[in-house]
């Protein structure tokens, strides 16, 4: 998975998706989403690293449903906060 770390004001925003989706868009129910290389594409780490990489950011942007699932897996995404766009997986997350 690609994952960059973006930082905005006080925020260490984290840009997560899955390497197969890197520069596609989806649309799906009247939304749309581009996975763009400018904003996602970063380090390409494994899960043990992505995991490490989600306790230290204060905002989270995910895409593709590996990415997202394994959000979902360790607790900082709600299954029922991820939507799908075009058949992929997204979540935003802003921790408090």
């Amino acid at each position: 998975m690609y994952v960059r770390i973006h930082f905005h004001n006080d925020d260490v925003i984290l840009a997560a998706c899955d390497e197969d989706i890197l520069g596609m868009t989806f649309r799906g129910d009247g939304m749309k989403i581009t996975v763009s290389e400018s904003f996602y594409k970063g380090e390409v780490l494994g899960k043990e690293a992505f995991v490490e990489r989600m306790k230290s950011v204060s905002v989270m942007n995910l895409v593709g449903n590996e990415v997202v699932s394994i959000a979902v897996e360790e607790g900082y995404v709600l299954p029922d906060s991820v939507v799908e766009i075009g058949g992929v997986k997204h979540a935003q997350v802003v921790m408090m």
